[in-house]
């Protein structure tokens, strides 16, 4: 599809409209999506052919003192990501601490289990979950009646 002759002097008047308040056809929006809805120009007129009348519009934004609603957007998500990544920086230090906590247990239990081991003296007991195993004694065993005649 190729541009219409007058595309410039159509995103010109809608810069004018939106900037002045008063869009015809899209929200009002300071962005290159409403600006090139309002002059009825795809979106990539002003993203690749008329890069210019982009920066022209963005900066009229922000003579007025406006922040372009793309940059509000981006700036609320930066805010967003920094205060996840603070509380992600708590999480893993509570998750290091933990971790050394834990670290010192097993060191100290492993050290008490090879004493133990090492004493002959000491009585070992299993835990109370620890099921024994049974012991089959070979008399108690019921014949096998298939080699037995």
């Amino acid at each position: 599809m190729s541009p219409a002759p007058n595309e410039r002097d159509l995103i010109r008047a809608a810069m004018d409209r939106i900037l002045g308040g008063t869009p015809e056809r899209c929200n009002g929006a300071l962005t290159i999506v409403a600006l090139a809805l309002e002059a009825g120009v795809p979106r990539n007129a002003l993203t690749q052919r008329h890069t210019d009348l982009k920066k022209e519009f963005y900066d009229k934004v922000r003579a007025r003192g406006d922040t372009p609603d793309s940059e509000q957007r981006l700036r609320k998500q930066v805010r967003r990501l920094k205060e996840l990544r603070a509380a992600d920086a708590v999480e893993i230090a509570d998750l290091k601490a933990d971790f050394e906590a834990l670290i010192g247990a097993l060191h100290q239990a492993t050290t008490e289990n090879q004493q133990q081991l090492t004493d002959r003296t000491a009585v070992l007991r299993p835990l109370p979950s620890q099921r024994q195993p049974e012991v089959s004694h070979p008399e108690s065993r019921r014949p096998d009646t298939k080699f037995e005649r």
